[in-house]
């Protein structure tokens, strides 16, 4: 089943249909835990502690990163950009909300992207014990649609990302929009406006060695420019942004928030788990275990210290990875895959902060 959105994907993808970051918040990398078994009780951790981000090391790291990274395959950037007409004005005149109300999934290509599963289980809708549970949304997350090639639904979750431009939005690898793409942040399904307005996707960018499995798999993460709005507006001005930080551990607290698709989900609203992880054995990929991300929700962010106050949290991780992000089989809404953010998505993000 697909979960996440449809910038392309793997098996049961998510698909649907910055804050500037610092280096880092971290405590312990990938080798310091055992992996855990596929179902089995986690190793608790307690206390992770972060250090403080400072956006202007930030900006100068990426920066040098950037140096190298513009050294990679063009197909490091998914999306060109430059395409004049396509404003954040023209993305909301074209997705009226009749649109958005008809939009259909293209197809069941993309993990947890815009595809249905074949079956759904009745015993773990969302709000139920031990899934995931509707509620209104943060300004921070939203969903893609794309014009592009029939993938007119929402197909994948994306969230704003604190960066120097404060244009930036991170997804799952395999959710490529397209050209002609727009990011709606809330997303409020039937409302006549959007609370928070519709954005257009300007320029995408993916590492170039990403997979749906094996070892690429563990590069399931993209980032995307947003063009600013009608009134000459940065998205992260109006939205807020969450930070980008390296992954604490493989056992680690979130919060994840995602869109699954209408004809996933026919509540059409946002879902939320907070959720323990642990470590998917064999690749360095989170796990998690929450029903409720069916199709739609590739591109979910992993929020650890999500603030309740501010909505926003370290962006730790998204519904990505292998297979899409996650299992095949009409269950696969309940277990959710992310890569291990560490220096490779500190690379591609050094890339897309300078376009």
């Amino acid at each position: 089943m697909m979960r996440r959105s449809v910038m392309r994907r793997g098996g049961d993808g998510r698909a649907g249909g910055g804050r500037a970051t610092g280096d880092g918040r971290v405590g312990g990398g990938p080798g310091g835990e055992a992996a855990d078994g596929p179902v089995g009780g986690p190793r608790h951790r307690r206390g992770h502690r972060y250090r403080r981000p400072v956006l202007a090391g930030a900006v100068a790291a990426g920066a040098a990163f950037a140096l190298c990274f513009l050294m990679v395959p063009a197909n490091g950037a998914t999306t060109e950009g430059d395409d004049g007409g396509w404003t954040s004005e023209a993305a909301a005149r074209y997705w009226t909300a009749g649109r958005m109300a008809s939009a259909v999934p293209s197809g069941p290509d993309g993990g947890k992207a815009a595809a249905a599963p074949t079956a759904r289980s009745t015993t773990a809708a969302p709000g139920a014990a031990g899934s995931a549970r509707h509620f209104e949304g943060v300004p921070s997350v939203g969903v893609l649609f794309s014009v592009d090639k029939d993938a007119r639904a929402h197909h994948c979750t994306a969230s704003v990302v604190r960066s120097p431009r404060r244009n930036l939005i991170l997804t799952a690898g395999h959710c490529n929009p397209g050209a002609r793409a727009a990011f709606v942040p809330q997303y409020r399904s039937g409302a006549t406006e959007q609370p928070y307005g519709i954005w257009a996707i300007d320029r995408g960018f993916t590492h170039p060695d990403r997979t749906d499995t094996g070892p690429g798999s563990d590069l399931d993460f993209a980032f995307a420019t947003v063009k600013r709005d009608g009134e000459g507006r940065a998205l992260e001005s109006v939205t807020g942004g969450n930070i980008l930080a390296h992954t604490p551990g493989y056992t680690t607290d979130v919060t994840v928030i995602g869109y699954p698709t209408a004809r996933n989900d026919p509540a059409d609203q946002a879902v939320r788990c907070a959720v323990r992880t642990t470590r998917l054995t064999g690749q360095r990929q989170l796990r998690m275990e929450c029903g409720g991300f069916y199709g739609g929700t590739s591109g979910s962010p992993w929020l650890s210290r999500f603030d309740e106050r501010t909505k926003t949290g370290y962006v730790v991780g998204d519904i990505g990875g292998l297979n899409g992000g996650g299992p095949s089989g009409p269950d696969s809404h309940r277990i959710s895959y992310s890569p291990y953010f560490g220096a490779e998505v500190f690379r591609l993000y050094a890339r897309a902060i300078v376009g």
